[in-house]
Protein backbone atom coordinates (compact mmCIF):
# COMPACT_ATOMS: atom_id res chain seq x y z
CA UNK A 1 0.00 0.00 0.00
CA UNK A 2 1.13 3.29 -0.21
CA UNK A 3 0.50 5.06 2.51
CA UNK A 4 -0.29 3.11 5.54
CA UNK A 5 -2.13 5.68 7.82
CA UNK A 6 -3.83 6.93 4.72
CA UNK A 7 -7.44 6.04 6.04
CA UNK A 8 -6.69 7.23 8.87
CA UNK A 9 -5.80 10.76 7.57
CA UNK A 10 -8.31 11.11 4.46
CA UNK A 11 -12.21 10.43 5.00
CA UNK A 12 -14.09 9.43 2.20
CA UNK A 13 -15.61 11.78 -0.48
CA UNK A 14 -17.53 11.54 -3.81
CA UNK A 15 -17.11 13.54 -6.27
CA UNK A 16 -19.35 16.76 -6.47
CA UNK A 17 -22.33 16.96 -8.74
CA UNK A 18 -24.23 19.28 -11.04
CA UNK A 19 -26.53 20.65 -9.18
CA UNK A 20 -30.19 19.86 -9.03
CA UNK A 21 -31.44 22.74 -10.92
CA UNK A 22 -29.26 22.70 -13.96
CA UNK A 23 -28.70 19.14 -14.50
CA UNK A 24 -32.77 18.34 -14.94
CA UNK A 25 -32.49 20.78 -18.21
CA UNK A 26 -30.44 17.91 -20.41
CA UNK A 27 -29.49 14.25 -20.77
CA UNK A 28 -25.80 14.93 -19.89
CA UNK A 29 -23.25 13.47 -17.12
CA UNK A 30 -23.44 15.46 -13.66
CA UNK A 31 -20.85 13.88 -11.97
CA UNK A 32 -17.63 16.36 -11.93
CA UNK A 33 -15.08 13.74 -11.43
CA UNK A 34 -12.09 13.99 -9.10
CA UNK A 35 -9.01 16.26 -9.13
CA UNK A 36 -5.58 14.87 -8.87
CA UNK A 37 -5.38 15.88 -5.51
CA UNK A 38 -8.63 14.07 -4.26
CA UNK A 39 -8.18 11.45 -6.12
CA UNK A 40 -4.75 10.32 -5.08
CA UNK A 41 -6.23 11.02 -1.32
CA UNK A 42 -9.03 8.50 -2.22
CA UNK A 43 -6.88 5.80 -3.37
CA UNK A 44 -4.32 6.44 -0.17
CA UNK A 45 -7.24 5.10 1.93
CA UNK A 46 -6.95 1.52 1.07
CA UNK A 47 -5.69 -0.45 3.80
CA UNK A 48 -3.40 -2.96 3.96
CA UNK A 49 -6.07 -5.18 5.45
CA UNK A 50 -4.37 -9.04 4.64
CA UNK A 51 -7.22 -10.45 3.27
CA UNK A 52 -9.29 -8.20 0.94
CA UNK A 53 -12.72 -9.10 0.98
CA UNK A 54 -13.72 -6.35 -1.82
CA UNK A 55 -12.39 -9.74 -4.04
CA UNK A 56 -14.96 -11.50 -3.09
CA UNK A 57 -17.62 -8.88 -3.45
CA UNK A 58 -16.90 -7.84 -6.90
CA UNK A 59 -18.59 -10.73 -9.29
CA UNK A 60 -15.34 -9.83 -11.92
CA UNK A 61 -12.82 -10.36 -8.71
CA UNK A 62 -11.11 -6.88 -9.70
CA UNK A 63 -7.87 -6.56 -7.86
CA UNK A 64 -8.73 -4.01 -5.63
CA UNK A 65 -5.96 -3.13 -3.33
CA UNK A 66 -3.18 -3.47 -6.36
CA UNK A 67 -4.73 -0.59 -8.67
CA UNK A 68 -5.27 1.75 -5.65
CA UNK A 69 -1.93 1.14 -5.19
CA UNK A 70 -1.08 2.03 -8.45
CA UNK A 71 -3.49 5.06 -8.54
CA UNK A 72 -1.35 6.78 -5.18
CA UNK A 73 1.96 6.31 -7.05
CA UNK A 74 1.08 7.88 -9.90
CA UNK A 75 1.33 4.66 -12.10
CA UNK A 76 -1.78 5.52 -14.75
CA UNK A 77 -0.51 2.03 -16.75
CA UNK A 78 -0.32 -0.73 -14.35
CA UNK A 79 -3.19 1.37 -12.63
CA UNK A 80 -5.22 0.55 -15.94
CA UNK A 81 -3.88 -3.10 -16.70
CA UNK A 82 -4.58 -4.40 -13.52
CA UNK A 83 -8.09 -3.64 -13.76
CA UNK A 84 -8.45 -3.97 -17.23
CA UNK A 85 -7.13 -7.92 -16.69
CA UNK A 86 -10.35 -8.82 -14.94
CA UNK A 87 -12.91 -6.26 -16.26
CA UNK A 88 -13.52 -5.27 -20.12
CA UNK A 89 -15.48 -2.47 -19.44
CA UNK A 90 -14.77 -0.50 -16.54
CA UNK A 91 -15.97 2.44 -18.28
CA UNK A 92 -19.38 1.13 -17.61
CA UNK A 93 -18.88 -0.59 -14.14
CA UNK A 94 -17.45 2.64 -13.40
CA UNK A 95 -20.57 4.70 -13.92
CA UNK A 96 -23.48 1.95 -13.09
CA UNK A 97 -22.61 -0.76 -10.86
CA UNK A 98 -23.71 -0.54 -7.19
CA UNK A 99 -20.61 -1.41 -6.28
CA UNK A 100 -20.93 -4.60 -4.28
CA UNK A 101 -17.23 -4.28 -3.51
CA UNK A 102 -17.46 -1.27 -1.19
CA UNK A 103 -19.87 -3.78 1.13
CA UNK A 104 -17.20 -5.84 1.16
CA UNK A 105 -14.47 -3.50 1.81
CA UNK A 106 -12.59 -4.06 5.20
CA UNK A 107 -12.19 -0.19 5.89
CA UNK A 108 -16.42 -0.29 6.02
CA UNK A 109 -16.64 -2.13 9.03
CA UNK A 110 -15.58 0.74 11.49
CA UNK A 111 -15.66 3.65 8.50
CA UNK A 112 -16.61 4.65 5.49
CA UNK A 113 -15.37 2.13 2.57
CA UNK A 114 -13.46 3.00 -0.32
CA UNK A 115 -14.23 5.25 -3.25
CA UNK A 116 -13.28 2.46 -5.82
CA UNK A 117 -16.28 2.94 -8.19
CA UNK A 118 -15.17 6.11 -8.71
CA UNK A 119 -11.28 5.31 -8.68
CA UNK A 120 -11.97 2.63 -11.41
CA UNK A 121 -13.75 4.97 -13.84
CA UNK A 122 -10.82 7.83 -13.37
CA UNK A 123 -8.85 4.92 -14.24
CA UNK A 124 -9.81 3.98 -17.36
CA UNK A 125 -11.07 7.89 -18.13
CA UNK A 126 -6.71 8.49 -17.94
CA UNK A 127 -6.09 5.08 -19.38
CA UNK A 128 -8.04 6.43 -22.63
CA UNK A 129 -6.25 10.01 -22.64
CA UNK A 130 -2.88 8.73 -22.04
CA UNK A 131 -3.34 6.20 -24.72
CA UNK A 132 -3.25 3.18 -23.43
CA UNK A 133 -6.51 1.44 -24.12
CA UNK A 134 -5.94 0.36 -27.99
CA UNK A 135 -7.36 -2.47 -30.37
CA UNK A 136 -6.62 -5.86 -29.47
CA UNK A 137 -5.26 -7.33 -32.80
CA UNK A 138 -4.32 -11.34 -32.37
CA UNK A 139 -1.99 -12.27 -35.35
CA UNK A 140 -2.10 -16.16 -34.46
CA UNK A 141 -5.53 -16.98 -35.35
CA UNK A 142 -7.48 -20.08 -34.70
CA UNK A 143 -9.79 -20.22 -37.52
CA UNK A 144 -12.54 -20.68 -35.06
CA UNK A 145 -15.85 -19.33 -36.29
CA UNK A 146 -17.69 -17.87 -32.99
CA UNK A 147 -21.59 -16.10 -33.40
CA UNK A 148 -22.79 -13.67 -30.33
CA UNK A 149 -26.17 -13.27 -30.26
CA UNK A 150 -26.97 -10.55 -27.93
CA UNK A 151 -24.88 -7.46 -28.09
CA UNK A 152 -25.84 -6.37 -24.16
CA UNK A 153 -22.73 -6.53 -21.69
CA UNK A 154 -22.39 -10.07 -21.13
CA UNK A 155 -22.48 -10.73 -25.25
CA UNK A 156 -19.65 -7.99 -25.63
CA UNK A 157 -17.67 -9.34 -22.13
CA UNK A 158 -17.47 -12.98 -24.17
CA UNK A 159 -17.08 -11.60 -27.60
CA UNK A 160 -13.54 -9.38 -26.34
CA UNK A 161 -12.23 -12.36 -24.63
CA UNK A 162 -12.57 -14.55 -27.85
CA UNK A 163 -11.63 -12.36 -29.79
CA UNK A 164 -8.21 -11.71 -27.65
CA UNK A 165 -7.78 -15.91 -27.95
CA UNK A 166 -7.73 -15.46 -31.46
CA UNK A 167 -11.18 -16.55 -32.97
CA UNK A 168 -13.54 -14.78 -35.30
CA UNK A 169 -16.26 -13.34 -33.46
CA UNK A 170 -19.33 -12.08 -35.10
CA UNK A 171 -22.07 -10.20 -32.82
CA UNK A 172 -25.63 -10.50 -34.20
CA UNK A 173 -27.50 -7.53 -32.36
CA UNK A 174 -31.66 -7.27 -33.42
CA UNK A 175 -31.57 -3.60 -32.54
CA UNK A 176 -30.55 -0.82 -34.82
CA UNK A 177 -27.73 -0.38 -32.87
CA UNK A 178 -24.60 -2.13 -30.51
CA UNK A 179 -25.12 -2.20 -26.91
CA UNK A 180 -28.49 -3.98 -25.21
CA UNK A 181 -29.43 -2.55 -21.90
CA UNK A 182 -26.50 -0.19 -21.95
CA UNK A 183 -27.69 1.58 -25.31
CA UNK A 184 -31.42 1.38 -24.76
CA UNK A 185 -32.26 0.40 -20.97
CA UNK A 186 -29.94 3.01 -19.12
CA UNK A 187 -30.27 6.78 -19.51
CA UNK A 188 -27.80 9.05 -20.92
CA UNK A 189 -27.14 11.13 -17.70
CA UNK A 190 -26.17 7.82 -16.28
CA UNK A 191 -23.82 6.39 -19.05
CA UNK A 192 -23.31 8.92 -22.14
CA UNK A 193 -23.96 6.60 -25.31
CA UNK A 194 -20.38 8.03 -26.39
CA UNK A 195 -18.67 5.80 -24.09
CA UNK A 196 -20.66 3.09 -25.66
CA UNK A 197 -19.59 4.46 -29.62
CA UNK A 198 -15.53 4.73 -27.68
CA UNK A 199 -15.48 0.71 -26.78
CA UNK A 200 -16.76 -0.84 -29.58
CA UNK A 201 -14.95 1.68 -31.88
CA UNK A 202 -11.78 -0.45 -30.13
CA UNK A 203 -13.77 -3.45 -30.61
CA UNK A 204 -14.58 -3.40 -33.98
CA UNK A 205 -10.69 -1.95 -35.07
CA UNK A 206 -9.70 -5.19 -32.77
CA UNK A 207 -11.48 -7.41 -35.74
CA UNK A 208 -14.55 -8.52 -33.78
CA UNK A 209 -17.66 -7.60 -36.53
CA UNK A 210 -21.19 -6.42 -35.57
CA UNK A 211 -24.76 -6.90 -37.16
CA UNK A 212 -27.05 -5.23 -36.36
CA UNK A 213 -31.20 -5.16 -37.19
CA UNK A 214 -30.10 -8.33 -37.10
CA UNK A 215 -32.43 -10.79 -35.15
CA UNK A 216 -31.69 -14.52 -35.12
CA UNK A 217 -34.56 -16.72 -36.22
CA UNK A 218 -36.37 -13.94 -38.49
CA UNK A 219 -34.29 -11.71 -40.94
CA UNK A 220 -30.87 -14.31 -39.59
CA UNK A 221 -32.02 -18.08 -40.53
CA UNK A 222 -31.11 -20.38 -38.14
CA UNK A 223 -29.45 -22.42 -40.37
CA UNK A 224 -27.31 -19.53 -40.73
CA UNK A 225 -25.51 -20.48 -37.58
CA UNK A 226 -24.23 -23.59 -38.50
CA UNK A 227 -21.28 -22.67 -40.03
CA UNK A 228 -20.45 -21.53 -36.78
CA UNK A 229 -18.03 -23.62 -34.46
CA UNK A 230 -19.58 -22.29 -31.40
CA UNK A 231 -22.79 -20.34 -30.50
CA UNK A 232 -23.33 -17.93 -27.46
CA UNK A 233 -26.83 -17.26 -26.43
CA UNK A 234 -26.75 -13.88 -24.58
CA UNK A 235 -29.70 -12.17 -25.07
CA UNK A 236 -30.41 -11.21 -21.71
CA UNK A 237 -33.62 -11.11 -19.27
CA UNK A 238 -36.05 -8.94 -21.58
CA UNK A 239 -39.57 -10.50 -21.07
CA UNK A 240 -41.20 -7.39 -18.16
CA UNK A 241 -43.48 -8.63 -15.31
CA UNK A 242 -46.57 -7.19 -15.65
CA UNK A 243 -48.89 -6.48 -12.54
CA UNK A 244 -51.71 -8.69 -13.02
CA UNK A 245 -54.33 -6.44 -10.88
CA UNK A 246 -57.79 -4.80 -12.50
CA UNK A 247 -57.46 -1.63 -14.83
CA UNK A 248 -53.58 -3.25 -16.04
CA UNK A 249 -54.85 -2.52 -19.54
CA UNK A 250 -55.92 0.89 -19.66
CA UNK A 251 -54.22 3.78 -21.23
CA UNK A 252 -51.31 5.42 -19.84
CA UNK A 253 -49.67 2.26 -18.20
CA UNK A 254 -46.37 1.51 -20.01
CA UNK A 255 -43.54 -1.10 -18.72
CA UNK A 256 -40.72 1.09 -17.90
CA UNK A 257 -38.10 -0.01 -20.63
CA UNK A 258 -40.50 0.96 -23.42
CA UNK A 259 -39.89 4.52 -22.01
CA UNK A 260 -36.43 4.52 -21.33
CA UNK A 261 -35.80 3.18 -24.64
CA UNK A 262 -37.64 6.11 -26.55
CA UNK A 263 -35.81 8.90 -24.84
CA UNK A 264 -32.53 7.38 -25.19
CA UNK A 265 -33.27 7.30 -28.86
CA UNK A 266 -34.49 10.94 -29.01
CA UNK A 267 -31.48 11.91 -26.92
CA UNK A 268 -29.20 10.23 -29.90
CA UNK A 269 -31.54 11.44 -32.72
CA UNK A 270 -32.57 8.20 -33.72
CA UNK A 271 -35.81 8.75 -35.72
CA UNK A 272 -38.51 7.09 -34.01
CA UNK A 273 -41.65 6.33 -35.53
CA UNK A 274 -43.59 4.58 -32.22
CA UNK A 275 -46.22 5.94 -29.95
CA UNK A 276 -44.04 8.09 -27.80
CA UNK A 277 -44.12 8.13 -23.96
CA UNK A 278 -44.15 11.47 -22.64
CA UNK A 279 -44.25 12.28 -19.05
CA UNK A 280 -44.51 16.21 -19.52
CA UNK A 281 -47.00 18.24 -16.93
CA UNK A 282 -48.47 14.94 -15.80
CA UNK A 283 -49.08 13.14 -12.37
CA UNK A 284 -46.46 9.98 -12.82
CA UNK A 285 -46.62 6.71 -10.82
CA UNK A 286 -43.63 4.53 -10.47
CA UNK A 287 -44.75 1.70 -9.61
CA UNK A 288 -41.02 -0.37 -8.66
CA UNK A 289 -38.49 0.58 -6.29
CA UNK A 290 -34.92 -0.64 -8.13
CA UNK A 291 -32.52 0.99 -10.54
CA UNK A 292 -34.65 0.94 -13.61
CA UNK A 293 -37.52 2.97 -11.44
CA UNK A 294 -34.53 5.43 -10.79
CA UNK A 295 -34.01 5.73 -14.07
CA UNK A 296 -37.85 6.46 -15.02
CA UNK A 297 -38.00 9.35 -12.21
CA UNK A 298 -34.96 10.97 -13.89
CA UNK A 299 -35.90 10.64 -17.16
CA UNK A 300 -39.72 12.01 -15.96
CA UNK A 301 -38.28 14.97 -13.79
CA UNK A 302 -36.31 15.51 -17.03
CA UNK A 303 -39.43 16.26 -19.41
CA UNK A 304 -40.69 17.67 -16.55
CA UNK A 305 -43.51 15.94 -15.11
CA UNK A 306 -45.95 17.56 -12.80
CA UNK A 307 -45.16 15.02 -10.31
CA UNK A 308 -43.82 11.55 -9.83
CA UNK A 309 -44.74 9.12 -6.74
CA UNK A 310 -42.61 5.96 -6.57
CA UNK A 311 -44.66 2.91 -4.81
CA UNK A 312 -42.54 0.84 -3.39
CA UNK A 313 -43.66 -2.34 -1.48
CA UNK A 314 -41.08 -2.94 1.11
CA UNK A 315 -41.07 -0.98 4.01
CA UNK A 316 -38.57 1.69 4.64
CA UNK A 317 -34.53 0.33 5.02
CA UNK A 318 -33.07 0.39 8.17
CA UNK A 319 -30.32 3.42 8.29
CA UNK A 320 -27.41 0.62 9.56
CA UNK A 321 -26.86 -3.31 8.88
CA UNK A 322 -29.36 -5.18 10.20
CA UNK A 323 -28.67 -8.34 12.13
CA UNK A 324 -29.71 -10.60 8.85
CA UNK A 325 -27.14 -8.37 6.73
CA UNK A 326 -24.05 -8.44 8.06
CA UNK A 327 -20.61 -7.17 6.62
CA UNK A 328 -19.58 -8.26 4.15
CA UNK A 329 -22.61 -8.98 2.41
CA UNK A 330 -23.92 -6.40 -0.15
CA UNK A 331 -25.25 -3.98 2.01
CA UNK A 332 -28.85 -3.06 2.54
CA UNK A 333 -29.59 0.19 3.92
CA UNK A 334 -31.54 3.42 3.40
CA UNK A 335 -30.56 4.67 0.32
CA UNK A 336 -31.79 7.90 -2.47
CA UNK A 337 -29.93 7.64 -5.64
CA UNK A 338 -29.62 11.02 -7.66
CA UNK A 339 -32.70 10.54 -9.59
CA UNK A 340 -34.42 10.80 -6.52
CA UNK A 341 -32.60 13.66 -4.97
CA UNK A 342 -33.61 15.43 -8.01
CA UNK A 343 -37.41 14.84 -6.97
CA UNK A 344 -40.20 12.58 -6.10
CA UNK A 345 -42.67 11.31 -3.18
CA UNK A 346 -41.44 7.81 -1.99
CA UNK A 347 -44.59 6.02 -0.71
CA UNK A 348 -42.73 2.89 1.20
CA UNK A 349 -44.52 -0.62 2.21
CA UNK A 350 -47.29 0.50 -0.21
CA UNK A 351 -49.29 -1.98 -1.96
CA UNK A 352 -50.37 -1.18 -5.71
CA UNK A 353 -54.86 -2.95 -5.82
CA UNK A 354 -55.75 -1.43 -9.01
CA UNK A 355 -55.72 1.14 -11.93
CA UNK A 356 -58.38 3.04 -11.77
CA UNK A 357 -59.45 4.92 -15.24
CA UNK A 358 -61.90 7.61 -17.03
CA UNK A 359 -64.73 7.37 -19.02
CA UNK A 360 -62.02 7.29 -22.03
CA UNK A 361 -60.29 4.33 -20.71
CA UNK A 362 -57.15 6.41 -19.66
CA UNK A 363 -55.85 5.97 -16.48
CA UNK A 364 -56.71 8.11 -14.03
CA UNK A 365 -55.57 7.23 -10.65
CA UNK A 366 -53.55 4.40 -8.82
CA UNK A 367 -55.77 2.51 -5.66
CA UNK A 368 -52.98 1.63 -2.96
CA UNK A 369 -52.89 0.71 0.75
CA UNK A 370 -50.40 1.22 3.42
CA UNK A 371 -49.01 -1.37 5.19
CA UNK A 372 -47.16 -0.99 8.39
CA UNK A 373 -44.56 -3.07 9.67
CA UNK A 374 -43.02 -4.50 12.79
CA UNK A 375 -39.08 -4.90 11.42
CA UNK A 376 -37.11 -6.33 13.94
CA UNK A 377 -32.93 -6.56 14.09
CA UNK A 378 -32.84 -9.58 11.65
CA UNK A 379 -35.15 -7.91 9.27
CA UNK A 380 -38.03 -10.06 9.78
CA UNK A 381 -41.45 -8.05 9.27
CA UNK A 382 -45.06 -8.16 11.06
CA UNK A 383 -47.80 -6.71 9.66
CA UNK A 384 -48.94 -4.46 12.27
CA UNK A 385 -51.78 -3.19 10.12
CA UNK A 386 -53.59 -1.47 7.01
CA UNK A 387 -54.96 1.63 5.80
CA UNK A 388 -58.37 1.94 3.89
CA UNK A 389 -57.67 1.99 0.27
CA UNK A 390 -56.91 5.38 -1.53
CA UNK A 391 -56.49 6.69 -4.85
CA UNK A 392 -53.56 9.02 -5.73
CA UNK A 393 -53.53 10.96 -9.15
CA UNK A 394 -52.00 9.04 -12.22
CA UNK A 395 -51.83 10.34 -15.75
CA UNK A 396 -49.20 8.02 -16.37
CA UNK A 397 -47.79 4.82 -15.10
CA UNK A 398 -44.51 3.59 -15.44
CA UNK A 399 -43.85 -0.40 -13.99
CA UNK A 400 -40.53 -1.24 -13.19
CA UNK A 401 -40.91 -4.36 -11.44
CA UNK A 402 -38.39 -6.42 -12.97
CA UNK A 403 -38.36 -9.22 -15.65
CA UNK A 404 -39.29 -12.78 -15.55
CA UNK A 405 -36.80 -14.52 -18.23
CA UNK A 406 -35.42 -14.23 -21.79
CA UNK A 407 -37.79 -14.36 -24.79
CA UNK A 408 -38.41 -17.94 -25.23
CA UNK A 409 -38.83 -17.68 -29.45
CA UNK A 410 -34.95 -18.19 -30.17
CA UNK A 411 -34.15 -21.03 -27.47
CA UNK A 412 -37.31 -23.05 -29.33
CA UNK A 413 -35.95 -22.30 -32.80
CA UNK A 414 -32.41 -23.49 -31.38
CA UNK A 415 -33.65 -26.34 -29.80
CA UNK A 416 -32.04 -25.21 -26.15
CA UNK A 417 -33.59 -26.40 -23.21
CA UNK A 418 -35.39 -23.81 -20.58
CA UNK A 419 -36.10 -24.06 -17.07
CA UNK A 420 -39.24 -23.66 -15.27
CA UNK A 421 -38.74 -20.11 -14.84
CA UNK A 422 -37.81 -19.77 -18.56
CA UNK A 423 -34.05 -19.45 -17.99
CA UNK A 424 -31.91 -20.58 -20.70
CA UNK A 425 -30.77 -24.34 -18.90
CA UNK A 426 -26.69 -24.03 -18.80
CA UNK A 427 -23.99 -26.15 -16.29
CA UNK A 428 -23.00 -23.14 -14.13
CA UNK A 429 -19.23 -24.42 -15.00
CA UNK A 430 -19.37 -24.95 -18.18
CA UNK A 431 -22.02 -22.62 -19.62
CA UNK A 432 -23.19 -25.27 -22.17
CA UNK A 433 -26.27 -25.75 -23.15
CA UNK A 434 -28.78 -28.75 -24.30
CA UNK A 435 -27.23 -28.20 -27.41
CA UNK A 436 -23.50 -29.11 -28.08
CA UNK A 437 -22.20 -26.10 -29.24
CA UNK A 438 -24.28 -24.23 -27.99
CA UNK A 439 -23.32 -21.83 -24.94
CA UNK A 440 -25.17 -18.42 -22.40
CA UNK A 441 -24.29 -16.51 -20.51
CA UNK A 442 -25.78 -13.43 -18.73
CA UNK A 443 -29.45 -12.60 -17.47
CA UNK A 444 -30.93 -15.26 -20.16
CA UNK A 445 -29.21 -17.99 -17.86
CA UNK A 446 -28.35 -16.53 -14.71
CA UNK A 447 -32.17 -14.00 -14.06
CA UNK A 448 -32.78 -10.70 -13.90
CA UNK A 449 -28.88 -9.53 -12.94
CA UNK A 450 -26.60 -6.44 -12.50
CA UNK A 451 -24.08 -5.42 -15.34
CA UNK A 452 -21.11 -6.18 -13.38
CA UNK A 453 -22.76 -10.26 -13.13
CA UNK A 454 -23.42 -10.04 -16.87
CA UNK A 455 -19.61 -9.07 -17.61
CA UNK A 456 -18.19 -11.86 -15.51
CA UNK A 457 -20.65 -14.26 -17.06
CA UNK A 458 -19.56 -13.24 -20.71
CA UNK A 459 -15.73 -13.70 -19.64
CA UNK A 460 -16.20 -17.01 -17.51
CA UNK A 461 -18.31 -18.38 -20.95
CA UNK A 462 -15.49 -17.30 -23.23
CA UNK A 463 -13.08 -19.49 -21.10
CA UNK A 464 -15.43 -22.37 -21.38
CA UNK A 465 -16.20 -21.78 -25.23
CA UNK A 466 -12.38 -21.60 -25.84
CA UNK A 467 -11.86 -24.63 -24.34
CA UNK A 468 -14.98 -26.09 -25.84
CA UNK A 469 -13.09 -25.56 -28.97
CA UNK A 470 -8.84 -25.47 -28.39
CA UNK A 471 -8.71 -27.91 -25.64
CA UNK A 472 -7.39 -25.56 -23.20
CA UNK A 473 -7.61 -21.58 -22.82
CA UNK A 474 -5.21 -19.41 -21.89
CA UNK A 475 -7.79 -16.39 -21.04
CA UNK A 476 -7.85 -15.17 -17.49
CA UNK A 477 -10.49 -17.25 -14.85
CA UNK A 478 -11.38 -15.07 -11.91
CA UNK A 479 -9.67 -17.93 -9.99
CA UNK A 480 -6.48 -17.67 -11.80
CA UNK A 481 -5.94 -13.61 -11.73
CA UNK A 482 -6.22 -14.12 -7.50
CA UNK A 483 -4.03 -17.02 -7.23
CA UNK A 484 -0.90 -14.91 -9.09
CA UNK A 485 -1.84 -11.58 -7.62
Amino acid sequence: MGKITGFKEYTRELPQKEPVASRIQNYQEFNKGYSDSQLHKQAARCMDCGIPFCHSGCPLGNVIPEFNDAVYDGKWEDAYNILSSTNNFPEFTGRICPAPCESACVLGIHSSPIAIEEIEKHIIEIAFNKGYVKPHKNYIKTNKKIAIIGSGPAGLAAAAQLNKAGHDVVVFERDDQVGGLLRYGIPDFKLDKKIIDRRISIMQASGILFKVNAEVGKNIPIHELLAYDAVIIATGSTVPWQLDIPGKDLKGIHFAMDFLKQQNKKVSGIENHEFQIMTTGKYVVVVGDGDTGSDCIGTANRQQAKSIRQIARKPIPAKQRLKNNPWPMDKITFNTTSSQEEGCERLWATETKAFIGDENGNVKTVQIIEVEYEVDDYGRKTQISKSEPKEIPADLVLLAVGYQHTEQQLPEKLGVQVDIHGHIIATDKAFKTSVDHIFTAGDCRKGQSLVVWAIAEGRECARKVDEFLMGVSELESKEMIHQFS
